[in-house]
């Protein structure tokens, strides 16, 4: 039996699937460059791409109704964008830029989502049969955001407050990975 057959699949999920392997494939750049001491510049970039990412996610969830629902895919979009740009910025005040790629990209936007599909996700970033089960996931996470869009002013304060919270955590995720592989001070006094 072949997995790719076993999985649901419909015109949400490719989309879905299609804009996470949009955000993944290309990894953006940064202009950030190595901190002499990281942590806090990490903390200042993740407060300022929470608070873009709150407003962006606030602001398309507003609209009512099927207006609503129609926002949803571009404002995940939107939030991912915003996600990636910052781990890209992190990584460099790491002086990590050149260590990140799709499997950490990936491992940092959407960890707390789907924690075991996406290690194997990362493992076999370009199997179609697991990209397909992802965009499934993620569109029933559509569905989930979608139904508080019905009443429109709390479900933009809601949204925009999830997206704050998902936004640092992916920040954390990023740390984590970076702060790891960052060269200790005394290795950056040695080699200069």
């Amino acid at each position: 039996m072949r997995i790719e057959s076993s999985l649901p699949s419909g015109p949400r999920s490719e989309l879905v699937t299609r804009a996470v392997l949009d955000i993944v494939l290309n990894v953006p750049s940064t202009h950030e460059r190595l901190a002499d001491n990281p942590g806090p510049r990490a903390k200042a970039i993740a407060r300022l791409a929470a608070r873009d990412a709150s407003m962006t996610a606030g602001a398309l969830a507003l609209p009512p109704g099927a207006m609503g629902w129609l926002t949803v895919v571009p404002e995940m979009m939107a939030v991912w964008k915003i996600q990636a740009q910052m781990v890209a910025d992190i990584a460099g005040i790491y002086g990590q830029e050149h260590m990140l790629g799709r499997e950490q990209m990936l491992y940092c936007l959407f960890k707390q989502a789907s924690a075991q599909l996406l290690r194997d996700l990362a493992v076999r970033v370009g199997e179609r049969a697991l990209l397909r089960n992802f965009g499934v996931h993620l569109s029933q996470r559509i569905l989930k955001k979608g139904a508080s869009r019905l009443i429109p002013l709390l479900g933009a304060i809601g949204i925009g407050a999830y997206a704050y919270a998902d936004t640092l955590q992916v920040a954390k995720s990023a740390v984590s990975i970076f702060e790891r592989a960052a060269p200790a001070p005394a290795d950056l006094c040695a080699a200069q």
